[in-house]
């Protein structure tokens, strides 16, 4: 059942954001519902009515607007929704005459998909194999750095034991704190 409208005062078409767009409806508010209340005439969703709105020629044009600029409430007659809606009941459940797509064969799908499937198998193993070789390169060079430090340790321990035979007091580092002896000492070396 259609929408009673509000009163509009809009004798021209565009005052205080109502819009006409068929004027020939004044004062036949009682003829016109929204869209949102035409969905649920018809027994389809509001989304379901936008689709046809923006998909079909023939949707009702549209009689009225109200509301802000941001939020328009737009207005159809009734009747012509409703024979607008049976048309599309119609169009649903006739039989679909003319040409229709034809159908690929399913061992002709199943080899498409065998094709794609072989390539992307492909492209992962390629992958795989860079991805190896970036490790074993990985490998060898934390190797050749374990080897280094071995080294540099090594070599480091065989200086401070070459320092400890020869009794020279090792340096001392900026935050170990010298005793007035050791200060003698270390004069008495030089």
């Amino acid at each position: 059942m259609p929408q009673e409208a509000r009163p509009l005062d809009s004798p021209v078409g565009h005052a205080a954001g109502v819009v006409w767009l068929r004027p020939e409806y004044q004062n036949r508010q009682h003829e016109l519902v929204t869209l949102s209340d035409g969905a649920q005439l018809v027994g389809v969703t509001k989304s379901a009515l936008s689709n046809w709105q923006s998909r079909y020629r023939d949707f009702p044009p549209l009689v009225l607007l109200t509301g802000s600029l941001h939020k328009r409430t737009k207005w159809v007659v009734a009747a012509e929704l409703v024979d607008f809606a049976s048309k599309q009941q119609k169009r649903r459940r006739a039989p679909r005459t003319g040409h229709k797509t034809p159908q690929r064969p399913g061992a002709q799908i199943a080899a498409e998909q065998a094709a794609h499937y072989q390539e992307v198998l492909r492209t992962l193993t390629e992958r795989e194999q860079r991805q190896a070789q970036a490790l074993a390169r990985t490998r060898t060079a934390k190797r050749a750095a374990e080897e280094k430090l071995a080294h540099a340790r090594a070599r480091l321990t065989a200086e401070v034991d070459a320092v400890a035979r020869l009794g020279v007091p090792t340096a001392r580092t900026a935050t170990e704190p010298v005793s007035p002896a050791d200060s003698q000492t270390t004069e008495v070396h030089r």
